[in-house]
């Protein structure tokens, strides 16, 4: 059989991508004997997005923010989790097509989330360093050791400042907690690593195009978060647009240049693709257009979660934000429209509870937006942790993540500054 997918009597729900819509839907579906769940993903494992910054610092491993999907569904004969990628669907025969065969559906879910828009310049798409997974946030960390290292033994004072210097494009969370992040490391950590090294010369830089640090969030969090960046060091340029890299220097709209090997792009999204699906009903950013049902316009049995999906409410003309709690949300409800489809009930309409935001800058300095309360400074530092903890997948996890969190701020030391490369195939 195709996959190897038993042939039940169950409606077939396949969910393309297990981020965050994708895996609560299935968990939503587990264990209902109406439904047969195929979740399909090109990894095995969750990847628990707003933590990617600290593996690409050093502060956690890859391992402490990732979750086994079968481990998820142990006890759920009805879920069968399988690593492939979808290259087509076929919506006429209702079939999807993988790397490893084809797969009819009742009902199809594409959750298959959003990737690092460069808005169409190629040099920063080959040489600057993204974090869209944990594979991207590793591939940083080892980039940024391997440079500090380079350095050490360079005898050319541009080349080193060169190699030190980061440049940060994105002016949202993923933009600053880097950025703070990495001022951190260079006041309390690197100088230790490389004592040989002069500090004074690196330099870290933001670069945001709006006229804004976090631009979705309140005044107040706009300012404290600009503020406790520089307070750590970091220039923070706003209205300032990057326009090329070349590997050695960035290029600005003003005309200017920065000199720097490390250019961390965190600058904008783009819902992933898939073929097969009507180029008709893409809106924005590739996104699908969708109903308050999560159906994709034109499909009745084909639905888009989170990130991908393109759905307006009063509240939100241009879309819900590409962030976890609407694909969660959608995920839940999409559980319990599917069962009111099978059972001929009317749908639930989706509304999306906004729970607030919120960014860390540094140690004991953060921003949190909820919508009852604003607030900054230590005590919000203590709620991005624990709503952080909370949300994570796995009581393993969060715990050794807790472990790492009080080590680090004990020590000021991470203590996970690893190169780690693949071995090279024999010429």
């Amino acid at each position: 059989m195709p996959l190897n997918i038993p042939q039940t009597n169950q409606k077939k729900v396949i969910i393309i991508g297990a981020g965050f819509g994708g895996l609560q839907l299935a968990q939503s579906l587990a264990g209902d004997s109406d439904f047969q769940v195929v979740l399909i993903d090109k990894n095995n494992y969750h990847q628990f997005q707003p933590l990617f910054y600290q593996v690409a610092t050093a502060g956690l491993e890859p391992s402490a923010i990732s979750f086994p999907l079968r481990l998820a569904f142990h006890n759920h004969p009805n879920v069968h989790v399988r690593v492939a990628s979808v290259t087509k669907i076929v919506t006429e025969t209702n079939t999807i097509e993988t790397d490893l065969g084809e797969l009819q559906y009742d009902y199809l879910v594409l959750a298959i989330g959003a990737d690092t828009n460069f808005f169409g310049n190629k040099n920063i798409q080959e040489k600057a360093l993204p974090m869209k997974s944990v594979g991207e946030a590793l591939g940083l960390r080892n980039r940024l050791l391997e440079n500090f290292e380079k350095a050490l033994v360079s005898d050319n004072q541009e080349d080193r400042v060169g190699l030190m210097n980061v440049v940060v494009v994105g002016g949202g969370p993923t933009g600053v907690e880097v950025s703070g992040t990495l001022a951190e490391m260079k006041k309390h950590v690197l100088p230790k690593d490389y004592p040989e090294l002069d500090f004074d010369l690196m330099q870290i830089h933001i670069i945001e195009s709006g006229a804004e640090l976090l631009g979705p969030m309140s005044k107040n969090a706009q300012i404290k978060s600009k503020e406790y960046l520089e307070q750590l060091g970091v220039n923070v340029r706003l209205s300032t647009r990057v326009t090329d890299f070349d590997g050695e220097f960035v290029y600005i709209n003003d005309g200017t240049t920065i000199r720097t090997n490390n250019l961390v792009w965190a600058a904008g999204v783009k819902a992933n693709a898939i073929e097969g699906i009507n180029p008709d009903v893409l809106a924005r950013g590739g996104r699908m257009k969708v109903n308050r049902y999560n159906q994709v316009e034109g499909y009745e049995n084909i639905f888009a979660l989170g990130d991908v999906a393109f759905m307006t409410e009063e509240k939100y003309p241009n879309g819900h934000p590409q962030v976890a709690q609407p694909a969660i949300q959608q995920g839940k409800l999409l559980a319990k429209n599917l069962r009111n489809l099978i059972r001929g009930n009317i749908l639930s309409e989706f509304f999306y509870k906004d729970l607030g935001s919120m960014a860390t800058v540094g140690r004991n300095l953060a921003v949190v937006d909820l919508p009852f309360w604003r607030f900054q400074g230590f005590f919000a530092w203590l709620t991005w942790m624990f709503v952080h903890l909370i949300a994570i997948v796995g009581v393993k996890n969060r715990l050794l993540i807790f472990i790492n969190w009080l080590w680090n701020y004990v020590t000021y030391d991470q203590s996970l500054r690893l190169i780690i490369r693949a071995k090279s195939p024999k010429s």
